[in-house]
């Protein structure tokens, strides 16, 4: 039975690299993948006044997965607009609660740091905390206008967020650092930090640091190489994946799932690169990180074998120097290295 997958490719570039990896996956195992892909974007916001239908949700409901490309056109849909319209609501409503990222480079690929030697998997907790979107404004447009945005921590948010991230350090090296700013955030963070100490009795095996986000911030720049698993909250893990980002080569290389590992709904894949407008009419998006976003997703469906021969392919792709520089090779020429790859 193929694995039935929503395909969201959005605005921008989120097109042609969607394309490109579903050419690869098309490669790589035919048949494995039914796709049904859906044109949820700015434009259908500015035609209907919705980033997506009204029953949009329970449209993707009966998907095994969901890949998104990339959302967004500022130019003509405030970020805050088609960010709150599709991204968050999808995340929330199918309690993907996990967001992981791993920073590492591949093959062929000069980071800015000159370092070869980190492989970091970010755990970001992905449906409350700082986004939770609590909050208001009152006396807009006024002297007196006040804007208040509330951070939402539950006990069974950050333990079960944490817990994964434990989970996974398990599988790894067996080290984990929890993120906060206690020093200074002395409710949420402290009740972060107090979760994190009573989860690590239950996983004696691994040993547990605990960072505040500037300090790591700045270790993952100094010392990459001494983390593993880094787990933060919402804000925090979209700040510090961001630089995880850029120490791997850029945002062309970021991959990204965002898991119910309850599996209960469908989890979601996509690169971290936004739609990037500036450059979609040029044909030179890096397709890198939806493969590898791919890869991940193949991973959640059970196909392990699939996604070692295509992630395989992407560092053979990469250690020729295809690919890892920002422009040099279209969109078309880092596909079909791929594919030539895989053939080999």
């Amino acid at each position: 039975m193929p694995h039935r997958i929503a395909l969201i490719p959005g605005d921008g570039i989120g097109v042609p690299v969607t394309d490109a990896a579903m050419a690869v996956a098309a490669k790589a195992a035919p048949g494995l993948l039914e796709t049904v892909s859906f044109p949820w974007s700015c434009q259908t916001y500015l035609e209907t006044g919705r980033m997506m239908p009204e029953d949009g949700i329970e449209t993707l409901r009966g998907f095994d997965a969901i890949f998104l490309g990339a959302v967004g056109w500022p130019a003509k849909v405030p970020d805050s607009v088609s960010l709150h319209g599709l991204l968050l609501p999808i995340r929330k409503a199918f309690v993907q609660y996990a967001n992981i990222r791993p920073h590492r480079l591949l093959p062929g690929v000069v980071g800015p740091l000159r370092k070869e030697d980190f492989d970091i998997l970010c755990i970001r907790e992905n449906t409350e905390g700082e986004y939770s979107g609590a909050g208001g404004r009152v006396h807009q447009g006024t002297a007196d206008e006040v804007a208040v945005e509330t951070a939402i921590f539950t006990r069974a948010g950050v333990e079960r967020i944490l817990r994964f991230g434990f989970e996974q350090a398990m599988t790894r090296r067996r080290k984990l650092a929890s993120v906060t700013k206690s020093n200074a955030q002395k409710y949420s963070m402290v009740f972060w930090d107090e979760v994190t100490r009573e989860l690590s009795a239950e996983f004696p095996e691994v040993e547990v640091s605990h960072y505040h986000v500037d300090a790591i911030a700045a270790r993952m720049v100094m010392a990459p190489e001494t983390l593993d698993v880094v787990v933060a909250s919402n804000l925090f893990g979209d700040i510090l994946t961001d630089l995880g980002a850029a120490i791997q080569g850029g945002l062309g290389f970021a991959a990204s799932a965002n898991i119910d590992p309850t599996r209960k709904g469908p989890s979601m894949f996509e690169p971290v690169h936004g739609s990037a407008p500036d450059i979609a009419h040029l044909g030179v998006a890096n397709p890198i990180a939806a493969i590898w976003s791919l890869v991940m997703m193949l991973d959640h469906l059970g196909e392990a074998a699939t996604a070692a021969r295509i992630m395989a392919a992407l560092e053979a792709t990469t250690a020729q120097g295809i690919g890892t520089v920002p422009g040099k090779n279209t969109t078309d020429e880092i596909t079909a290295a791929v594919l030539a790859a895989l053939e080999a």
